[in-house]
């Protein structure tokens, strides 16, 4: 016989488990199932473990590269990656068992295997101990998330030519690395190996790096890499990747590079075959995308989808909302509709880059009429205590209504800055109520506060 749920998620990452833990708070039975891990990529081999791995470059890049400026010195430096791997592995392991407690206190049945829709309502699980499980529910939510699409004729090999889980797993530096794609990964990990001293190039098709985020932001990054020794070819195509037993050949325009190992960041494709969703009836789009609507239904009745099977935005936080979301959607509780135009963005290279919502460009292509406040770091007093007083704040507004349409910063902690901006966004504040709050001193989210006077025309310290 089937076992019996309300509700049964397909996939445990930070969509997964928290629409998990939700629908369990709102009274319902749930199951949740993954083949591989509780915490999904984000704890494992995305999010977490690499936010440990920059916190060890960061020490490194100081140690390596900023004695003087801050009065040390060393006769023999020995900086171990080892460690800095084996550090970053404690953490994810300890996050991902939080969330094994989590389901025990939750009450939600944890099943490790493989499933697979039988029909629109019944599952069929492939459980990794080789028995076969059927489970039934009333609701199904998708939430398999998604992994590193692959480049035409280049085929990884998890040694010279890598992705992510790859990189980020290898207890050992490569003496130099290409790094195909400028998006958020390419550039944190870019970020990790040139503070160890690792030859970094990074290779992007599109004309900048971070190309969707704020012009401004792209071209200040750019610099502060071109500083760190960081290689940039924007605008260009790889013709072809070619290993041998010692190097890797990236053959380019004009050029070829040789490297020892490649990093492929280009872009991510949804987790949506082989779950049977076919026989389920679930459409896709032609990316295979799973469709939804503002509520995350699909066009089946009781099956849901949540996180980066969506394509919505591939980000953990955006996931974990949808999921609360959803979850909320089927107990029929009150809750919110989600604006993925809005939703935060952060990127953990060195300086940090976050934002959110509109840049400059686009909200003059939206028609807005513009006004933009902006604040450097440079003349702040707590970012030039820290010593990173690269970067600053920029804050687009209505100049109608005074309407926040986004903000875009790049500098010391700033994605611990974000918040102040999208809560204020979502409460429907305007620029000058963030400048009349009063912000502690000396602190970097005075940056906040001088963007905002700066948006009004009356700038402080500028």
């Amino acid at each position: 016989m089937a076992e019996n749920f309300d509700v049964i998620v397909i996939g445990a990452g930070p969509a997964g488990y928290v629409a998990a833990i939700r629908a369990a708070q709102l009274k319902q039975k749930v199951a949740i199932i993954d083949k591989q891990w509780l915490g999904g990529v984000c704890l494992n081999v995305g999010c977490i473990p690499s936010k440990s791995l920059l916190k060890n470059a960061d020490v490194a890049h100081t140690l390596r590269e900023r004695g003087k400026e801050f009065g040390f010195s060393f006769d023999n430096l020995k900086l171990d990656y080892g460690a800095a791997f084996k550090r970053s592995r404690q953490i994810s392991d300890r996050l991902t068992k939080g969330v094994g407690f989590l389901m025990k206190k939750n009450n939600i049945a944890v099943f490790s295997g493989e499933a697979k829709f039988t029909s629109k309502d019944a599952l069929s699980v492939a459980l990794q101990d080789g028995k076969t499980t059927e489970l039934k529910a009333k609701n199904f939510i998708i939430a398999t998330g998604a992994s590193a699409a692959m480049l035409p004729g280049v085929k990884v090999d998890g040694k010279k030519i890598v992705t992510y889980v790859e990189a980020i797993m290898q207890e050992k530096l490569p003496a130099s690395v290409a790094i195909i794609g400028g998006g958020a990964i390419g550039v944190e990990f870019a970020t990790i190996w040139n503070s160890y001293g690792v030859d970094v190039t990074i290779i992007e098709l599109l004309p900048r790096l971070l190309p969707r985020e704020d012009e401004e932001i792209s071209k200040e990054l750019t610099k502060e890499f071109a500083k760190r020794g960081i290689k940039v070819k924007t605008g260009v195509k790889f013709e072809s990747i070619e290993t041998s037993a010692a190097k890797v050949k990236v053959k380019l325009p004009g050029e070829t590079l040789e490297v020892s190992q490649v990093l492929v960041a280009t872009a991510f494709t949804p987790n949506s075959k082989n779950l049977g969703l076919e026989a389920a009836g679930v459409k896709l789009s032609e990316r295979g995308m799973v469709e939804i609507n503002e509520r995350m239904q699909t066009n089946v009745p009781g099956i849901w989808a949540i996180g980066d099977v969506t394509g919505k935005l591939m980000l953990a936080h955006v996931g974990s909302a949808m999921g609360i979301v959803c979850a909320e959607n089927i107990a029929g509780v009150e809750t919110v509709a989600l604006d993925y135009d809005m939703m935060p963005r952060a990127t953990y290279c060195q300086p940090q880059v976050a934002s959110f919502g509109y840049t400059e460009a686009q909200a003059r292509e939206k028609g807005y009429v513009v006004k933009v406040g902006r604040f450097p770091f440079q003349a702040n007093g707590k970012a030039l205590g820290l010593g990173e007083s690269a970067g600053f704040v920029k804050i687009v507004m209505d100049e109608k209504y005074g309407e926040i349409l986004g903000a875009h910063m790049l500098g010391p902690e700033v994605t611990e800055l974000l918040p102040e901006l999208t809560l204020a966004h979502m409460m429907e504040l305007t620029p000058r109520e963030i400048a009349r709050n009063v912000h502690a001193h000396p602190t970097l989210s005075e940056a906040l506060m001088e963007a905002a006077h700066g948006a009004e025309g009356s700038p402080i310290h500028l």
